[in-house]
């Protein structure tokens, strides 16, 4: 196989091998500092909510209602960088729960249900990806079609009813602390996850996979990259991931239902989105998914501080989705428009070479 294909930045400049790393700091100047504004506009505005908010404990706790979303955004962004989408993340990790207490009703030992959910995950990971891959239909349309499919199979198995009376080794992961401190077992569980995320799409060869398809999927054919494989792999990883999102979720809720991690695929898209992938492929980065990820994750606990109901809630995500799409295609344009104005003057005021 011929050398790792080279990754473009946002800036479009070209780095390659090693030098990928060099492609990060410009972003983390841009992007990722807004991002970080925000974020201190989110914790003020919520302090101002509530006289309780302001309390370490109080923050680490509201960190557990949005680390399975965390989870789901983390091979969200990588799909997306790749030049896909996945809409099925979340009717992957109902479907998962729906199979983990389905065999646990079964009579089942609790960490082979655990298996199996996350077994059946890899698989409808996989299935997405050789539907893709194989017959070359557009992922949009396939995880738009096993959206439906996974969360009717999820509705199916279990119909209008719900399942509890899980074991105390399962459920309550979020009641779970590292040591004597406050910090809860979701948030390590993302943090490690986030890390290893990291690791593979910014300091691997597989990463500069990921991004050489997303900027030209062609190219990338033709310098040697096993496109199909990498694509399999990533919503492999995506399903399986989605799984174990399902897992935790169950384990926090104490229960299992057909309709659960409903929308998350929307705040999943909206995090990897909002923290800089480009929604057409070829950048992004996991630092700004997760800094976008705790901005959403935070807001709708200052919401819900609000009282402010649950559709509103969404309408506001679905903002800050079209928000995230547009200001950095606007930014762009500026730029290039201001480059061209700056051109022109230069133009204008260049002295002619003596004759």
């Amino acid at each position: 196989m011929s050398a790792p294909p080279s990754e473009q930045t946002a800036g479009g400049q070209i780095v390659t091998g090693p030098a990928t790393w060099r492609g990060i700091a410009p972003r983390l100047a841009r992007w990722e500092l807004l991002l970080v504004v925000l974020l201190i506009g989110v914790l003020i505005y919520n302090a101002q909510l509530s006289q309780y908010f302001w309390d370490s404990q109080n923050i680490l706790d509201d960190t557990s209602n949005f680390m399975e979303i965390g989870l789901l955004a983390l091979p969200t962004t990588l799909i997306i960088i790749a030049g896909h989408i996945d809409l099925s993340v979340g009717s992957t990790a109902a479907l998962a729960s729906v199979i983990f207490a389905d065999r646990f009703q079964a009579g089942w030992n609790v960490w082979l249900c655990c298996l199996a959910a996350l077994a059946i995950g890899a698989l409808a990971g996989l299935f997405n990806g050789l539907i893709i891959t194989r017959v070359k239909i557009p992922s949009l349309v396939v995880t738009l079609g096993t959206f439906a499919l996974y969360r009717g199979l999820a509705n199916g198995i279990l119909g209008n009813t719900e399942v509890s009376g899980f074991p105390d080794s399962f459920v309550g992961i979020d009641l779970r602390y590292l040591g004597t401190t406050h910090i809860p077992a979701p948030l390590i569980i993302f943090a490690i996850a986030a890390v290893l995320t990291i690791i593979l799409l910014h300091g691997t060869v597989f990463g500069r996979y990921v991004f050489a398809i997303g900027n030209n999927e062609q190219a990338s054919r033709f310098s040697g990259v096993a496109v199909d494989r990498v694509v399999v792999i990533l919503f492999t990883l995506s399903g399986l991931v989605s799984a174990f999102a399902g897992l935790i979720l169950t384990s926090r809720l104490q229960t299992s239902r057909g309709d659960l991690a409903t929308n998350f695929e929307l705040q999943a898209i909206t995090a990897a989105v909002l923290g800089g992938a480009n929604i057409f492929g070829g950048s992004g980065t996991i630092y700004g998914t997760v800094l976008a990820l705790f901005v959403i994750g935070l807001l709708q606990n200052g919401l819900t501080l609000a009282n402010i109901s649950g559709d509103i809630q969404t309408i506001a995500i679905g903002v800050l989705l079209i928000l995230s799409i547009l200001l950095p295609g606007l930014a762009r344009r500026g730029r290039v428009a201001f480059g061209r104005w700056k051109g022109g003057d230069a133009g204008r005021t260049k002295r002619l070479p003596a004759v």
